[in-house]
Order: C-alpha cells, then structure tokens, then sequence
C-alpha cells in the first residue's frame, strides 16, 4: 500500500501502456517471431541443399536448422528479451536444454507429418516444408515459460 507521501503514478494507456505492461511478452513475441522465420528460412535452404545429396534431408536440414536458430534465439533472448548480464555459457546450455526438448519432439514428429502431408499433397516436394511450417509452433508455445523460469531466471524481475 503507497504512503501519503508516495506519488501515484498515472495508468498509461494506448500502445504505451500495453508495452510498459507487457514489454517483455511483447520483445520475447518479436525475437520469437524473428527466429521462427530465420530458423524456418535456414531449414528451408539447407532441405534444399541436401535434396538429392543424403538420405532424408528434411531431417539433417532439421538438426542443423535447430543448432543455428537456437543459437541466434539465445542472443536476442538475453541481449532484448531477458536482459541478463554475464553467466552466457550456464543460459547457453540452458537454453538448449528448453528448445532442445521442444526440437526433439518436434524432430520425432517431423516424419509422421511428412507422412501425413504426402498424403495430402499433391506436390510432393512442397512435403516437408510444409511439414516443419507444421512443427514450427510446437516450439513456440512450450518455449516463453521454459525461458522465462529456466533459462533466464536470473533476469530482472522488472522488464
């Protein structure tokens, strides 16, 4: 309860207000988002690369997909989501450990959707990619929390 003494700071409204309020969800839905496009764009590119080179390229182009927007999600999640300061290699290794349990997953299902969508499509080298655009939000929905309670717990309490 504010003293007498303590000013009462007005409630913002409007844009404003909804990003002083929720500024951390609202920074964690843009490099989310960010990351979602890069990874699926990184998945894209090396499915197309390997088509033809190695045996079910969709799935090494998953895993190295994965390694690399992992990556690059750890570094707009500390820098602008979290805002955590040192201790990179323990959230690192933390945050492989909460994408990495959603990549698997994700991984595991990816041939029965590829299954499943070469049964629907007619195109069959629009499979996969359609497939992983699938899986794709598996990850997103499990990750914020993941984050937010394991990764980056140490962040600052006020975003």
């Amino acid at each position: 309860m504010p003293s007498a003494d303590a000013p009462v700071r007005p409630q913002r409204t409007g844009l404003v207000g909804l990003i002083l309020r929720y500024g951390q969800v609202i920074r964690y839905l843009i490099v989310g988002g960010f990351n979602t496009l890069f990874g699926y764009g990184c998945f894209a590119v090396l499915n197309y690369l390997l088509t033809g080179r190695v045996p079910y390229p969709y799935m090494v182009a998953g895993v190295g997909s994965n390694v690399i927007a992992i990556t690059v999600a750890f570094l707009g999640y500390k820098w602008f989501v979290f805002r955590t300061k040192g201790n990179y290699l323990r959230e690192y290794l933390r945050t492989y450990l909460v994408y990495g349990s959603s990549a698997i997953l994700g991984l595991l299902l990816l041939p029965f959707m590829v299954a499943l969508v070469g049964r629907i499509l007619k195109n069959q080298v629009l499979v996969p990619y359609v497939a992983q655009a699938i899986a794709t939000p598996l990850v997103v929905i499990s990750s914020f929390v993941g984050h937010k309670r394991f990764s980056f717990r140490t962040a600052n309490p006020n975003p």
